[in-house]
């Protein structure tokens, strides 16, 4: 269960809604129109509200202490199906073309096929369920408590679920907690996001 009180609050539902209008704006209006151009909200919304702000730009690899491996870009630890190595760098650009392709193609169309009824879930539960995968891995999501409840319909406890994934090594780091949330001043949690779409 979380650790904070979790709610629906103005940033959440203002990032929802300008994914929506970004989607549409880039051609999505409806879950067929999805390709490795046309991304859905979902996308959207956890590429530039969620994945981005918590992962940080690194434009050069640097050691994650954490996962003991090389990390680069939107915290990439492969490149073309091989690990990060610790000579690499990469230009801005180059690493949000990374993060676009692989957020629509390693994580959310992953989750399409494996999690039932995905893209009829709220947009922001899709998106916390995207950016949980990114972080956390796609078999972790799939077979998640919060999979199973959103699953059943039952999406503000698969909200609440999600953070339960909170820890580094054995232990709690307080800024997964936050990533896994209700975000702080600057950044957006997934709780937040997940929240911010369901009726009231």
């Amino acid at each position: 269960m979380p650790i904070n009180k979790i709610v629906a609050t103005k940033r959440g539902k203002a990032a929802i809604a300008a994914a929506i209008v970004a989607a549409s704006i880039g051609g999505w209006q409806a879950t067929k129109d999805s390709s490795p151009t046309v991304h859905p909200p979902a996308v959207i919304l956890a590429t530039d509200s969620l994945i981005k702000p918590w992962e940080g730009l690194v434009l050069k690899a640097h050691w994650d202490r954490y996962a003991k491996i090389y990390d680069i870009c939107y915290g990439e630890t492969e490149i073309n199906g091989k690990p990060v190595q610790a000579s690499m760098s990469f230009t801005k650009p180059q690493c949000e073309a990374i993060l676009e392709a692989r957020v629509y193609t390693d994580y959310y169309v992953p989750l399409t096929k494996k999690v039932p009824s995905f893209t009829t879930f709220p947009v922001g539960v899709q998106a916390a369920m995207v950016s949980g995968a990114y972080n956390f891995g796609v078999g972790g999501m799939v077979n998640s408590t919060a999979t199973r409840l959103h699953i059943k319909g039952e999406h503000r406890k698969g909200c609440e679920a999600q953070t339960a994934f909170n820890k580094a090594g054995g232990e709690i780091i307080q800024g997964l907690v936050k990533r896994r949330e209700m975000g702080d001043a600057q950044r957006a949690g997934e709780a937040e996001i997940c929240v911010s779409g369901l009726p009231e």
